[in-house]
């Protein structure tokens, strides 16, 4: 399953997306991380590895409702600076 891992103090979350077993617990030990994401920031930053989510989705995994959503929304074009 693909799903969020809290870190962060207290009433300061961030998370991890993590590659995990279902049936283990929400911070137990993953089987790979594959991304992050900040709710704290304005908009919220979510870094994927793409292709790392994609290969465990072919594996089987799959995502939890919220690790889903986060996915499906558009990359942000990069920034460019003119200097």
């Amino acid at each position: 399953m693909i799903r969020l891992s809290r870190m962060g103090a207290r009433k300061q979350p961030h998370y991890r997306i993590v590659v995990i077993e279902k049936a283990r617990a929400r911070n137990g030990r993953p089987v790979e991380v594959v991304g992050t994401y900040n709710p704290r920031t304005n908009p919220a930053s979510v870094e994927f590895k793409r292709d790392r989510v994609d290969y465990w989705v072919s594996k089987g995994a799959q995502m939890s409702e919220r690790v889903g959503k986060l996915f499906s929304k558009p990359v942000p074009a990069p920034v460019v600076s003119a200097a």
